[in-house]
């Protein structure tokens, strides 16, 4: 390098001499091209942050199965840590947000990221290759269980609860069990206690805890449907729809319900109780993840780590959303809090290909007829089915 540089202007005995010197000094200026080179990687570290997504601005496009307000707090807390993102909240039900989705696909207009708590439609989606991997220290803490490939990440730990009504049922005769509801219904036709529950044709969830009911015992869920189908059910696209139900009296009881839910309509209403199954008790985790065509990705792995984060585990568990991870407590509201009180009774709903199963149509039509069949002409229940499906 040095004698090509100096060659043409110096006589021969004086271009040694500076070869030499320049040999000499050669380490020291490699040592400061190294020192600037770190120093530019030490900038572009901070630009990209711990989430190793680009320095992020603009606006957050996010789809969601959850009502607004439960959520507002998080929303609100991650635009303050994050003050040049703007979250954009599309509140939308769990078949409508899938449906939006794939009717999006290859347009400008798409949603950034997809948080729902149909895990089962959410796990397709993921399937079919619609998902953006994304791998950092938060996706890291979450157990194994809410976890599938990188790509689809359970946010929250919600048990799936019966509750019913204060005032028409005494705690002392509350069924504790899934078989013990069946009895108590049989037991108790004559008083035409109504019963609320999900619509599997109305709501995605609805058709996946119910399907996984089927799992986990096939005879006690069937024998649950027709006794249910005796004594006049109601059938709701929403958990929201089944607690007004509960709360007014017009349901005694409701099953399925979301725990999340549930605990925040108990904390303003004290005639709506709650039980956590004995025999087992779901476990929802409301399943987040990036589009793999997000106009906004950088953005979308900033609010996906804040979600996963355990500032933001901390924040859902204020809004009544269970914790999932287990270094993240509060009250009764974390996955680790929930497992002492379940003991093995706990059942979560595992991100895996099994979430698959009942998407099979004709798995699903065999479902919905023997649904029908077992149900069977209803007596007709007080102020039925309700509103268009939220969740």
């Amino acid at each position: 390098m040095f004698s090509f540089l100096i060659r043409p202007f110096a006589p021969r005995g004086r271009f040694q001499r500076f070869a030499r010197l320049g040999r000499r000094l050669q380490p020291r200026f490699r040592g400061a091209a190294l020192a600037a080179a770190s120093l530019l990687l030490l900038v572009a570290g901070l630009a990209v942050g711990p989430s190793g997504a680009a320095a992020a601005g603009g606006t957050m496009v996010l789809y969601a199965a959850t009502d607004r307000q439960v959520v507002e707090p998080l929303i609100d807390d991650f635009e303050a840590s994050h003050p040049g993102i703007k979250v954009e909240y599309h509140d939308l039900n769990s078949g409508e947000l899938y449906t939006r989705f794939l009717n999006e696909l290859g347009s400008e207009r798409q949603a950034d990221v997809l948080w729902s708590s149909a895990m089962n439609l959410q796990f397709k989606l993921v399937n079919d290759g619609h998902a953006l991997p994304h791998k950092s220290a938060e996706t890291a803490a979450l157990p194994a269980w809410a976890v599938w490939k990188g790509e689809a990440f359970g946010a929250t730990f919600e048990p799936i609860v019966i509750a019913y009504n204060r005032q028409l049922i005494a705690a002392a005769e509350v069924p504790k069990t899934h078989a013990e509801l069946t009895r108590f219904l049989e037991q108790r036709e004559h008083r035409r206690y109504h019963l609320a529950t999900y619509d599997p044709r109305g709501s995605g969830l609805g058709y996946l805890l119910h399907t996984q009911d089927l799992e986990a015992n096939p005879v006690a869920f069937w024998n649950l449907i027709r006794v249910l189908g005796r004594t006049g059910v109601i059938l709701e696209p929403a958990t929201t729809d089944m607690l007004d139900h509960i709360a007014s009296g017009r349901a005694a009881l409701g099953y399925n319900v979301l725990g999340s839910y549930a605990l925040n309509r108990a904390a303003s209403n004290p005639n709506i109780g709650i039980v956590l199954p004995s025999d087992y008790t779901l476990i929802l985790s409301r399943i987040a993840f990036i589009n793999k065509q997000a106009p906004n990705p950088q953005a979308a792995r900033l609010w996906l780590d804040y979600l996963l984060s355990r500032r933001g585990q901390a924040v859902l568990n204020r809004t009544g959303l269970f914790s999932v991870r287990d270094d993240v407590s509060s009250s009764d509201h974390s996955a680790a809090d929930v497992r002492r009180q379940l003991g093995t009774a706990y059942r979560p709903i595992v991100i895996s290909t099994g979430l698959l199963t009942y998407l099979d149509k004709m798995k699903r039509e065999l479902f919905l007829s023997r649904w029908d069949a077992a149900i069977g002409p209803r007596p007709e229940a007080p102020n039925g089915t309700g509103s268009p499906a939220k969740r």
